[in-house]
């Protein structure tokens, strides 16, 4: 009898491998690059690498005027513009001490919160579709299409608005608009519950996101998270009760701050679900308190060459994908010395070095896309 011994040397003890996930791939939702090292099909590591989208906004600010800085200020969360050009102009208007006509405290109020539903229904529409369900993203645009309509009426523009203006708006509503608008929510709200039975009844979608991904309340708090994902995690937090700014403290009775306990995937699609119904309650209470009001003027007069006094401040907002900061430092010039922008997908994005470790590769698309992150805010 023959006896052959045959030497397989390091290949018998695991070998982790180091997979790029993008930064062009359709899991990563634009140019995002995932550095994940794997045993197998399990991830030991996972970094995520930004910068590909870096346009030097914060830069920018400084070369130029206050009412420039709005349009660049307005783009990082390309679903979230109105929103994104609020914080600059509350910033600018802190420095001031200007008062803002009520017309346009309630009307900005009522812009934000449409603006909020547009942002939540892409990726109540875009999750599933990344799952393998394609049908919820047909619903998600035909409700979108309802919202973007009267969006874009009233300001000319699809995506970046460029309504708002330090000391209010850019102008009055359109005769008739806001019987038009009080129309498309309505509609919105009568279709809604197709993600209540369509995803959320569907048993492939609760196993594909229920106990996925946890993340705990200290990884919250450590990691900066805020939002819908925060809220997902038991985290009670939301600006808009807490710190109300524009007319959210008249709107208490109206307003829910959605919590899960759960952290998981599946916890912060109800989150985003349920933010979603109660945005478009709050918009029918601003359609309600902007009837009541007298004609009176929604901006104020502002001179020509317009100078925010010396001094800091720092304004934040709940945007619809978590808080947005703004820094301003001024010397007193017409543009500001320093305007540093805390993005929210910028710390929610960082929290996936705590998620995706431990976890199959199958279940990294369904964590990451329950983060609901837009890479340009990430980037600035």
């Amino acid at each position: 009898m023959t006896e052959t011994t045959v030497g397989i040397g390091g290949a018998a003890e695991s070998t982790d491998m180091v997979l790029n996930i993008g930064p062009q791939h359709p899991s990563t939702h634009g140019v995002l690059r995932l550095r994940l090292v794997l045993d197998g099909e399990r991830i030991q590591h996972a970094e995520p690498v930004v910068g590909y989208m870096h346009r030097g906004a914060e830069k920018l600010f400084e070369a130029r005027d206050y009412r420039q800085i709005i349009m660049l200020a307005n783009r990082h969360d390309w679903l979230s513009a109105f929103s994104n050009e609020l914080g600059v102009v509350l910033g600018v208007e802190r420095m001031l001490g200007m008062e803002v006509p009520e017309r346009a405290v309630w009307t900005r109020t009522l812009l934000a919160e449409l603006n909020r539903v547009l942002n939540h229904l892409m990726f109540l529409g875009s999750y599933p579709l990344e799952l393998g369900g394609i049908t919820p993203v047909f619903h998600a645009f035909r409700e979108r299409e309802e919202l973007q309509n009267v969006m874009e009426e009233i300001s000319g523009g699809r995506m970046h608005y460029m309504f708002n203006r330090v000391g209010g708006l850019k102008e009055d509503l359109p005769a008739g608009w806001l019987g038009r608008a009080r129309h498309a929510v309505c509609e919105v709200r009568s279709r809604m519950d197709v993600f209540d039975r369509l995803v959320l009844g569907n048993e492939i979608f609760r196993g594909r996101t229920r106990g996925i991904g946890v993340l705990s309340r200290e990884a919250v708090h450590g990691y900066g998270v805020s939002g819908p994902i925060a809220r997902a995690c038991g985290v009670d937090f939301d600006l808009r009760r807490d710190e109300p700014y524009l007319a959210y403290a008249e709107l208490q009775d109206t307003l829910r701050v959605v919590t899960r306990e759960e952290g998981d995937c599946l916890a912060r699609f109800e989150c985003l679900l349920e933010q979603t119904h109660n945005s478009l309650d709050l918009a029918d209470a601003c359609l309600d308190r902007i009837a009541e009001l007298p004609p009176g003027p929604i901006n104020q007069r502002l001179p020509k060459v317009l100078k925010a006094p010396e001094g800091t401040t720092y304004a934040w907002t709940e945007n619809p994908l978590g808080i947005n900061g703004y820094y301003l430092v001024s010397k007193g010039e017409k543009t500001p010395y320093r305007l540093k922008l805390r993005s929210a997908s910028y710390n929610n994005i960082q929290a996936l070095t705590e998620l995706l470790p431990g976890t199959l590769v199958a279940d990294m698309v369904a964590i990451l896309g329950s983060l609901f992150f837009v890479v340009g805010d990430i980037d600035k």
